[in-house]
């Protein structure tokens, strides 16, 4: 703690304390309405939830605010830039930093898939209004009735190669693309509010088919689980608590406030979705771009049941905004991944090719490649349920190690300076842990498996590697130790 303390007054000593409360609040709005919402919510509704998928969206909004508020706590004790991995790694250990930057591969580079899978679909719709009918078998991977999905990876390797070059997106494109996003979401939900139906929403809570997870309150419960994914990115208020004006009071009015409004939001997006067409319209391949599917039904029916929509200008627009808001969100997601491997590579758990810095683009150039290849095989390959419940289970069980971490601290290192402290402690923490979870147990069993599968990998490469080059073990090993006024000896 007392290096990286260090370290953030020598490096970081010129950031201001610029935001106040309204200003944290735009940038969790900014951050959380992202590609989750465009994605993932029609297949919910259709496989799990039904109209309730609005009852899925308070639940996990709820484990947002627990979660949020501790990872608050966090980013004040570290003064510098970091994610989950940083945090854990200077607070609870290496063990601990393994584990969370490992499962965070589920959270950025197997995000990045499953947006990416959404875009190809998308992408289908806008090609389709020029007159180009793309095939089927290149549309979807083996275990959806094609071959590979040409458009996701497509979509993948260019982000790739833009962030290998540097390229970053301007402050006004940036501003740009989250009005885009907010724009799209309240169009869609001021012009399909007149084409709501009550009959569509009628049974609310469909029943359950009698398999655990189908409708019913166990499906509202995994749709939440699964939803969760639309809200990945708020903890991007957290990483703000050095530039925060009051962060005892502005951290969490703009954690909470950005989470209710956007969980404001979210209900009435997904209750238009479902009132519009009836859920069952969004199951299958259609399912991951289901703002286009419930556009197509926001007009009047013709004597043979047929559909001709009211705004056929609306849904070519409202997708065009969400091809390049997904394009910004997978670069993103890109971007996070490598910088974790960046720091995990530094401290020696991962080789250092994750670290060499390109001569002349100074980008992590050798790591983006490798990711390239690596999310590049889940979006061509893997259908977009998986990959989606996937982050989903990574991301929940991250934010569970964070809340029992604010708990672990309280007992460690009760003396640490921290600039906004979890309010209710053990009573946030816990609630957070024990709603996440909640959430996880009612994933299905497949993606409980697929994430001790992926766990024990990771076990086998810190074990057989990363403990044996960890610059922290040779340093305890040497005697390596820091002084209370920073000195090696």
């Amino acid at each position: 703690m007392s290096q990286l303390i260090n370290e953030a007054d020598d490096s970081e000593k010129g950031l201001k304390k610029t935001l106040g409360a309204w200003s944290l609040i735009a940038l969790g709005i900014g951050a959380i309405i992202g590609a989750g919402l465009f994605s993932i919510t029609g297949s919910a509704a259709a496989a799990n939830a039904g109209p309730a998928i609005t009852i899925s969206f308070i639940v996990a909004g709820l484990g947002c605010a627990f979660a949020g508020l501790c990872y608050a706590e966090f980013a004040s004790m570290i003064p510098i830039a970091g994610s989950a991995y940083t945090y854990s790694y200077a607070t609870m250990g290496e063990f601990i930093a393994w584990i969370i930057g490992w499962d965070l591969v589920l959270e950025y580079a197997v995000g990045a898939a499953t947006v990416s899978i959404s875009w190809s679909r998308y992408f289908k719709k806008i090609m389709e209004t020029f007159g180009v009918h793309i095939p089927e078998s290149i549309l979807s991977g083996p275990w959806d009735g094609g071959i590979i999905n040409l458009p996701a990876i497509f979509i993948v390797v260019l982000m790739s190669l833009l962030l290998v070059k540097g390229t970053s997106e301007s402050a006004k494109f940036n501003a740009f693309i989250v009005g885009l996003k907010i724009a799209v979401v309240l169009i869609f939900i001021i012009l399909g509010f007149g084409y709501v139906n009550s009959d569509n929403l009628t049974p609310y809570v469909p029943e359950n088919t009698g398999t655990f997870g189908e409708f019913g309150f166990s499906g509202i419960i995994r749709a939440a689980a699964i939803v969760f994914f639309a809200y990945i990115g708020f903890d991007a208020v957290s990483t703000a608590a050095q530039e925060a004006k009051n962060p005892k009071r502005d951290m969490p009015i703009g954690i909470l406030g950005s989470l209710a409004i956007c969980t404001v939001l979210y209900v009435l997006f997904a209750h238009v979705m479902t009132g519009v067409t009836p859920y069952t319209s969004f199951a299958g391949k259609d399912g991951i771009a289901p703002v286009a599917v419930a556009i197509d039904h926001m007009g009047t029916a013709n004597a043979q049941g047929l559909i001709t929509p009211d705004y056929p200008w609306l849904n070519n627009a409202i997708i065009l905004a969400i091809l390049a808001g997904y394009s910004s969100v997978i670069m993103v997601l890109l971007m996070g991944q490598t910088r974790v491997f960046f720091s995990m590579s530094r401290d020696g758990l991962i080789p250092k090719v994750f670290s060499d810095v390109h001569p002349k683009f100074r980008t992590p150039a050798k790591s983006n490649l490798l990711f390239l290849l690596f999310v590049s095989l889940f979006a061509g390959f893997v259908p977009g349920r998986v990959v989606g419940e996937m982050t989903s289970i990574g991301t929940l069980f991250a934010f569970i190690l964070v809340c029992i971490g604010v708990i672990v601290m309280r007992k460690s290192m009760p003396n640490a300076p921290r600039a906004f402290k979890t309010p209710w402690v053990p009573f946030i923490p816990i609630m957070g842990v024990i709603t996440c979870l909640f959430m996880m147990v009612f994933l299905p069993l497949d993606t409980w498996l697929r994430l001790f599968a992926w766990l024990a990998v990771g076990m086998l490469i810190y074990f057989g590697y990363g403990r044996k080059n960890s610059k922290l073990q040779k340093g305890l090993k040497d005697g390596t130790h820091v002084d209370d006024n920073h000195q090696y000896h």
